[in-house]
C-alpha cells in the first residue's frame, strides 16, 4: 500500500487523540481536533474543485493552520507549495506561476502583498487567516464543513509538497518531494537521534524551509509535540523552553549567537531541554563548546532540501573531536564522495562531490527537466558541495564546487579562507570569491564587513592569511564594504561577488 502522510496524521490521531499535538498564541489542539481539521480542510478543497494533482499555496508563519492545510491536502493527492514570507510580490508572483497554484492561503499581515499578487497570477481562490477583508475567513470555511474522514487519493511516489530554492543563480526551482521522500525523512530522524514519544519541540524556524518542515512531519509520526513560535525573539525562546518545558528545537548559527546574548538566562528553568539542533552553515566548534559551558548540547545537522531534510547529524554520542565535522548519514541513507563529473567514486580522504542516496533523494525540480538531469544521477543527488570522508564515515563540507577556485593550478576553497579571517575579532561577516588574473587563472579576494568601530586595514587580513594558509591560499585582494549581498534566506550571493570582480 503506498504510504499517505495524511494517512499519517490520522494513525497517530487515532492511537493518540488526546495528546496535544500543537500549541500556539492562544490555542491548544489535541491530535484527534488537529485531524478534525485536516478533513474539514479536505472538504473545503473538494467544494472548490480542487483535486489530487492539484497545487494550493501557503504563505503563512510558524501555526497551526499550516499543518491542518498540508495534511489536509495531503489526504486528497493535493500538493501544498510553501511560500517564502520574506519575499517581494514579484517574486512570489514567479513561483505561483511556475506552480499554477489554484488557491492561496495568507496570514492576514501579508494582505496588502496578496493584493498585489491579485493583479499578477491566475489564482482562483484566496483565503485569509484572521483579521476582516473581502477574502472567506479559513475558520469560518473549516466550522462549515465535515470532519469525516476522507478518501485517501494518492501517496508513494505522488508528489506532496514544493518547497522552491533560494535561487542563488537564478530563478528560484521548485524541490518536489513525494509522500515516501517525506516519510522515510521523518524515520530517518527518528532513528538518528534522540527524538521520542511525548517530546516537545519548539518550532521556530520558518515552515518554508526544510529544516522547520521536516520536523514536523516527524513530529507527528513520532508522536511528539509542535509548539509554534511564528517570529524568532531570542528572549522569548528562552521563556518559553522554559515555561512548555521544551525538549528540543532547530535553530542555525545566528540563531543561537542572539540567543547567547539574552541576559539572564540562567534564571531559567531550562530542565526539560535535552538539545538543540543547529544548522542551515557550518556550527563553530566554539559555539558548541560556549553551549556546552551552559550545560546546553549543540548538535549540528547537515541538510538540503532536495534529500527531504536532514543528510547527516553529529551529535554528542560522537567523537568531540569530530565536532567539525558534518557527523554521519542519517539512518536509511548513503553518502559517496564522487568525482566532479560525478561518475567515479573517491577513496577515502579526497575531497570530491558529495552525493547521496536513498529513498529522501527527491523527485526533481517541479516543471524543469534540464535542471532535474544536472543534479540526479542513477538514483543519487549531486549536492554540488565538495567534501570528504574519513575511515569512521564522517562527512566534511569543504566548500560550494561552483564556488572552488583554481590558481596556479591549486584548487582553493573560499570557506578554509573565510574560516581564517573570521577568527579576526575585528572582523563581523567575510566572504572570499575568485577574481580573474591573466597570471594565475584566479586569484582569491576577500569583501568583509567590519565589526562597528572596528579599526582594520587590508594589511592585517593578508597577513593573517599568510600565517595560517599555505602562500598560495592567501587572499590577494581585500574590499571592506557596509553589507554583503544575500538572498531572502540569508545566503551570501557569492555570483554577485564574482560579477563585481569581473567589472
Amino acid at each position: 500500500m503506498a504510504v499517505n502522510i495524511g494517512s499519517i496524521l490520522w494513525n497517530r490521531a487515532f492511537l493518540s487523540p488526546d495528546l496535544e499535538a500543537c500549541t500556539g498564541d492562544g490555542y491548544r489542539l489535541t491530535y484527534a481536533e488537529v485531524n478534525n481539521r485536516a478533513n474539514r480542510f479536505s472538504r473545503l478543497l473538494e467544494e472548490r474543485g480542487i483535486r489530487r494533482g492539484d497545487r494550493i499555496a501557503l504563505l503563512c508563519k510558524n501555526n497551526e493552520h499550516v499543518i491542518s492545510a498540508l495534511f489536509g491536502a495531503a489526504k486528497t493527492g493535493v500538493i501544498t507549495v510553501m511560500l517564502n514570507w520574506r519575499l517581494q510580490s514579484t517574486e512570489l508572483a514567479f513561483i505561483l506561476s511556475d506552480c499554477r497554484a489554484s488557491l492561496l492561503v495568507y496570514d492576514i499581515p501579508f494582505a496588502a502583498t496578496v493584493d498585489r499578487l491579485k493583479q499578477q497570477v491566475p489564482i482562483s481562490h484566496f483565503i485569509r487567516v484572521g483579521g476582516q477583508g473581502t477574502d472567506p475567513d479559513l475558520d469560518a470555511c473549516l466550522n462549515n464543513a465535515s470532519d469525516a474522514e476522507p478518501v485517501i487519493a494518492g501517496g508513494g511516489d505522488d508528489p506532496v509538497i514544493l518547497m522552491y530554492t533560494s535561487g542563488t543563480t537564478g530563478k528560484p526551482k521548485g524541490v518536489t518531494l513525494t509522500h515516501n521522500n517525506c516519510f522515510w525523512a521523518s524515520i530517518g530522524l527518528m532513528h538518528t537521534i534522540d527524538w521520542s514519544y511525548r517530546y516537545r519541540f519548539l518550532s521556530v524556524a520558518p515552515l518554508f524551509h526544510i529544516g522547520g518542515m521536516a520536523p514536523i512531519l516527524a513530529n507527528v509520526h513520532a508522536g511528539c509535540t509542535s509548539v509554534f513560535m511564528p517570529d524568532f525573539d531570542p528572549a522569548a525562546v528562552w521563556e518559553t523552553i522554559s515555561s512548555e518545558k521544551i525538549n528540543f528545537l532547530m535553530t542555525v548559527p545566528l540563531m543561537l549567537n542572539y540567543m547567547k546574548m539574552v541576559p539572564g538566562v540562567s534564571e531559567l528553568d531550562l530542565s526539560s531541554l535535552k538539545y538543540i539542533i543547529c544548522g542551515g552553515s557550518a556550527v563553530p566548534r566554539s559555539l558548541i563548546e560556549s553551549y556546552l559551558e551552559m550545560g546546553i548540547k549543540v548538535q549540528h545537522v547537515y541538510g538540503a532540501t532536495e534529500y527531504s531534510g536532514a543528510i547527516s547529524f553529529w551529535t554528542h554520542d560522537m567523537d568531540f573531536e569530530k565536532s567539525d565535522s558534518m557527523g554521519k548519514a542519517v539512518f536509511h541513507g548513503d553518502i559517496k564522495i564522487f568525482a566532479p563529473d560525478g561518475k567515479v567514486p573517491l577513496p577515502v580522504g579526497d575531497i570530491g562531490e558529495i552525493c547521496l542516496f536513498g529513498p529522501q533523494v527527491f523527485a526533481g525540480y517541479w516543471r524543469n527537466e534540464g535542471a532535474t538531469r544536472e543534479v540526479l544521477g542513477d538514483g543519487f543527488y549531486r549536492t554540488g558541495d565538495l567534501g570528504r570522508m574519513d575511515e569512521q564515515g564522517f562527512v566534511y563540507v569543504v566548500d560550494r564546487l561552483k564556488d572552488m577556485i583554481i590558481s596556479g593550478g591549486e584548487n582553493i576553497y573560499p570557506a578554509e579562507i573565510e574560516a581564517v579571517i573570521n577568527t579576526h575579532p575585528q572582523v563581523a561577516e567575510v566572504a572570499v570569491a575568485g577574481k580573474t588574473d591573466p597570471r594565475w587563472g584566479e586569484i582569491p579576494v576577500a569583501f568583509i564587513v567590519k565589526q562597528p568601530d572596528a579599526q582594520l586595514d587590508a594589511n592585517e587580513i593578508i597577513e593573517l592569511c599568510k600565517n595560517n594558509l599555505a602562500g598560495f591560499k592567501c587572499v590577494k585582494e581585500v574590499i571592506f564594504t557596509e553589507a554583503l549581498p544575500k538572498n531572502s534566506v540569508g545566503k551570501i550571493l557569492k555570483n554577485t561577488l564574482r560579477k563585481q570582480l569581473a567589472k
